[in-house]
């Protein structure tokens, strides 16, 4: 794990010696780790994040599981304000050690993910947070209630095809 690969949320946790009955971790983010996340995600902010999640396995093959929790600011598409939203994402996730891969498992199929890697002994939650935090925002969130108001002709509702056709119309009465 150098420097340049982590974000601006690392928390390696050592999966040498995890005990028999598994153990349980917490990441807590900083304000500096929620702005630096906020400015990756192009967010307005982030004020609340954390990650609980439970490791158990072996040094050469981990499972993760937990929730990430998050309170976040985001900016609606429909009117363009700023608006908080809360995010709950549930975790579950391998990991192998280099070489102890998917070879020992047989895929379970078109939904099989392969296990990521231990890097030097450790597995990162805070990347872990960080990652599950990004697949938990809506692409394009709306403000609740918010709606999208069409300003068009009434409560007629005017087909792409009727557009082309009045363009098609006029150039026809130009041309003769």
């Amino acid at each position: 794990m150098t420097p340049e690969s982590v974000g601006p949320l690392s928390r390696p946790v050592s999966v040498q010696h995890l005990p028999p009955g598994g153990l349980e971790v917490t990441v807590e983010t900083t304000p500096e780790e929620r702005a630096a996340l906020a400015k990756d995600f192009s967010l307005p902010g982030i004020h609340v994040l954390s990650g609980r999640f439970r490791l158990s396995g072996t040094p050469k093959r981990v499972h993760v599981e937990g929730v990430v929790s998050a309170r976040v600011a985001q900016i609606c598409v429909v009117t363009l304000e700023a608006f908080d939203d809360s995010i709950e994402e549930e975790v579950e996730v391998d990991f192998a050690a280099p070489g102890a891969g998917s070879a020992a498992v047989a895929p379970e199929g078109p939904g099989y993910e392969p296990p990521d890697e231990i890097a030097g002994g450790h597995v990162d939650l805070g990347a872990l947070t960080a990652e599950f935090l990004a697949l938990g925002l809506d692409p394009y969130p709306r403000k609740p209630g918010a709606e999208f108001a069409h300003e068009g002709q009434g409560d007629r509702e005017e087909s792409p095809f009727e557009a082309l056709r009045k363009l098609k119309a006029q150039g026809s009465a130009r041309e003769q």
